[in-house]
């Protein structure tokens, strides 16, 4: 007595064809396009995870420097004077800060200056 796999091929196909729904052209309705765009459109997903960590970073940073010059301090001037006063917060809260309540940030700002000096 041989195997049938076909229902098990069904079922594993069905999820591929699931995932790949919207996609232009034949990379919707043909196995073998179906398959290696699934596969691409993932990989590029999981990359895209970790790229989205360093992009928000890089944006906390533009944020605080862009304020920060506002009170006439670098970003790296300014970062140098919080960990010389021990101050210790993350971009996230300081971009945070800067975007909704400015008095603080300058406060922070008015800090980091007198560590420096």
């Amino acid at each position: 007595m041989r195997v049938r796999t076909g229902a098990a091929t069904k079922r594993a196909k069905k999820k591929y064809f699931k995932i790949a729904k919207g996609y232009y052209s034949d990379k919707s309705k043909r196995w073998r396009q179906v398959q290696q765009q699934v596969e691409k459109s993932l990989k590029y997903a999981y990359t895209g995870r970790k790229d989205k960590k360093g992009d928000f970073r890089s944006l906390w940073i533009m944020r605080i420097n862009a304020l920060s010059r506002e009170f006439g301090l670098s970003y790296s001037k300014f970062m140098s004077g919080l960990k010389k006063s021990n101050i210790i917060i993350n971009r996230k809260q300081l971009a945070k800060l800067a975007v909704q309540d400015k008095d603080s940030f300058q406060k922070l700002i008015e800090l980091s200056k007198a560590a420096l000096a």
